[in-house]
């Protein structure tokens, strides 16, 4: 898009929000803090829980942004049962869709009918019982029909709609990709949909306005992604469309994920490739390649993380983390492929080496937290984004830009620098990068950052949860946090200022179903057209601390265990009660 076409159409949106604000004065052009998770209870927990949120805008209508999010809308109360456990109830989905007609700036979610126990809320005591039942649910539609529990790990994608020939144009209309992961609903092998644990599968709707106002019938049945045997768990995937008209493959999906093989058989053992599965017509067939060894032992650890996106000329880039087997750093890998994901260079490109966030926490599983002790887990969960010039791709720079939580993290008792969000591009398809610029604020501990460059290469919008104490090793003080937006020039060289800072919570708030520690999930989310971006971003400011938790965290940190408290009687209201929040921004450098 040339210069002076691109202030036009900046000068035509902003003349038509000036129009939506006479006609319907509620109806803002642009929203820099809003609530996308607009179904969410604000108790009891766990109906109020919500975390890994993910984004996308039709490139051709930027009018349309559809989320997705971790949604626990439809679970079951604590007071069930014993009234100190919470559990995730089976069989009930948990990938919430939300929809924005106005560019990011509301929300609608809708409500369709599957499996829910919304309605078992209990009462205090033991011995109360709720079965879930077919009923108003809050999340994706037509798993339960189908014999599947839709399981979250939300990733978005908005491409062009298949004509009856099978061909894609953007003047078809948008066809809305939703991934996400899938269990077997029955427990009787018998009655089983897929092979394995979990899979990964896709939900499509090509009326997301239907969709979005309640139209079951506007989703169609989930397919089955992943290539799947008795023995895979299938996990942690992401998804993109080829979205730009010059592109050879223009129309292809791409969902990569970590594919789980076998059971562990040694502490050093379980085989863990990257995979990544291609549909070149709308979704309805996919083919599944895998991308990187296995391999994953005491000194080469697995691979997690992968991104997937595309240029203008079809060009796949898959990323991912892992160690490097010959240097045995810990960092970022890339592949490409030139066939439309059909075959990919070889060996894979490392990168950058990456110094991992967050400290030892071993009431989260062995993994890290940044935090403190019973917190929430982190991870370096790279982001990628690609100036493809999506719709057309005319004059597309390709421009890709990545960013990664990079530590050492600081502690009460060993003080030092914070954690950087990095930020690296590269402008010659990922043979080489810029050095590594923060993105964050030098007072924030950035967590989970997420990027998005517009489609012709001049902005990076960037977002990620700030936290703003040094890791604790006590819970009895506040862990303040709050949700962060940035924005930066690609020329000439990325310089960051801050668009946004969100109201700031207490992660202490947020809380695994098992109560044992803090969740805040895996990942945000950037999006962005030439003229504005949206972003998404785990938010606490809802999460009302509980101190009897907090003494029950503390307890099994210090080898003493307590029993667990009954959070509707021993907590705030509001405990547990994370949200997904997020805002659209015009450019401020136009």
């Amino acid at each position: 898009m040339n210069e002076l076409f691109a202030r036009a159409r900046w000068l035509w949106l902003a003349a038509a929000a000036v129009a939506a604000i006479i006609v319907v004065p509620s109806a803002l052009a642009f929203n820099p803090d809003t609530r996308v998770t607009i179904g969410s209870p604000p108790a009891p927990f766990s109906q109020n829980k919500q975390n890994e949120p993910a984004v996308a805008i039709n490139p051709a209508n930027p009018n349309l942004v559809v989320a997705g999010a971790n949604d626990n809308i439809d679970m079951e109360a604590c007071n069930v049962a014993a009234d100190n456990t919470c559990p995730f109830t089976p069989g009930v989905g948990g990938s919430g869709v939300y929809f924005s007609f106005d560019s990011g700036t509301t929300w609608v979610q809708p409500t369709y009918t599957g499996w829910t126990a919304r309605d078992c809320l209990g009462a205090p005591g033991p011995g109360d019982t709720c079965s879930a039942h077919f009923g108003p649910i809050g999340t994706l539609p037509w798993y339960f029909e189908n014999g599947l529990v839709s399981d979250g790990d939300p990733a978005v994608g908005i491409g062009p709609r298949p004509g009856p020939d099978g061909s894609f144009s953007w003047s078809n209309g948008p066809r809305v990709y939703y991934a996400n992961l899938t269990s077997n609903f029955s427990s009787e092998r018998s009655e089983f949909t897929i092979k394995g644990f979990e899979a990964i599968a896709v939900s499509r709707t090509d009326n997301p306005q239907a969709a979005a106002f309640g139209a079951k019938n506007a989703w169609m049945p989930p397919v089955i992604v992943s290539k799947q045997n008795a023995a895979l768990f299938s996990d942690h995937e992401q998804l993109a469309v080829d979205d730009a008209e010059s592109s050879p493959f223009f129309g292809n999906v791409y969902v990569c994920n970590a594919a789980f093989r076998g059971q562990e058989k040694s502490p050093n053992a379980l085989p863990e490739p990257i995979v990544l599965n291609v549909s070149t017509d709308g979704g309805n067939t996919w083919k599944s390649r895998q991308l990187s060894t296995a391999v994953n032992n005491g000194i080469i650890s697995g691979r997690q993380d992968c991104q997937v996106d595309t240029d203008s000329n079809g060009t796949v880039y898959v990323f991912w983390d892992g160690t490097d087997k010959r240097t045995k750093q810990f960092g970022i890998f890339m592949l490409r492929s030139f066939d439309g994901g059909k075959t990919f260079e070889r060996p894979e490109r490392f990168v950058t080496a990456v110094v991992p966030t967050g400290l030892p926490d071993p009431l989260n599983s062995g993994s890290s937290t940044m935090d403190g002790i019973a917190g929430a887990r982190d991870g370096v969960t790279p982001s990628v984004s690609i100036a493809n010039g999506a719709p057309s791709g005319t004059g597309a720079p390709n421009t890709i830009a990545l960013t990664y939580a990079e530590g050492p993290t600081p502690s009460t008792t060993n003080p030092g620098p914070n954690e950087k969000a990095q930020v690296r591009l590269s402008f010659n398809h990922g043979l080489s990068w810029t050095p590594p610029v923060n993105g964050a604020e030098p007072t924030d501990r950035p967590m989970f950052p997420a990027i998005a460059i517009s489609p012709h290469g001049s902005d990076l919008y960037l977002t990620y949860d700030a936290f703003l104490q040094p890791w604790q090793s006590t819970t009895a003080n506040p862990r303040p946090m709050q949700g962060v937006v940035r924005h930066a020039d690609v020329s000439p060289a990325p310089a960051f200022t801050t668009l946004h800072r969100a109201p700031v919570g207490d992660s202490r708030g947020s809380s695994q179903n098992n109560l044992v520690a803090g969740f805040l999930g895996d990942y945000n989310y950037a999006a962005a057209t030439d003229t504005f971006g949206v972003l998404v971003w785990n938010d606490v400011r809802n999460a009302a601390d509980c101190p009897a938790i907090d003494a029950y965290r503390q307890s099994i940190a210090d080898g003493t265990p307590i029993a667990a408290p009954a959070p509707q009687q021993d907590c705030p209201p509001m405990f547990g009660n994370t949200d997904i929040f997020g805002g659209s921004y015009p450019d401020p450098t136009p």
